[in-house]
């Protein structure tokens, strides 16, 4: 089975970087996933570069600032330690939830 033309890597790039929100400075965002089995992480990379773009990974979404502004953390938490990462809801910690 053959791939359909728009899902080739140079094509699929393509067709992401024609968004609207591209074109508006806005954002776009991918699931990793999807960029890695259509395009490669490194030629989508390159593609973030070459525009002068800034790329955020939060979980498995890539999220692209289309514009070349600075990106400030407004609201920063701490980061969960790896039990709570790895067991979500506390399972790993007796304490009682507030």
């Amino acid at each position: 089975m053959t791939m359909p033309s728009y899902l080739e890597s140079e094509n699929w790039i393509r067709n992401v970087f024609s968004a609207k929100a591209v074109g508006r400075g806005g954002v776009i965002h991918r699931a990793a996933r999807d960029v890695e089995r259509y395009a490669g992480r490194d030629a989508f990379l390159h593609e973030v570069q070459r525009r002068g773009f800034t790329l955020v990974e939060n979980g498995d979404q890539l999220v692209v600032f289309c514009n070349r502004d600075p990106v400030r953390l407004v609201v920063q938490r701490d980061p969960p330690k790896l039990s709570q990462r790895a067991w979500p809801g506390g399972v790993s910690d007796a304490r009682p939830r507030i």
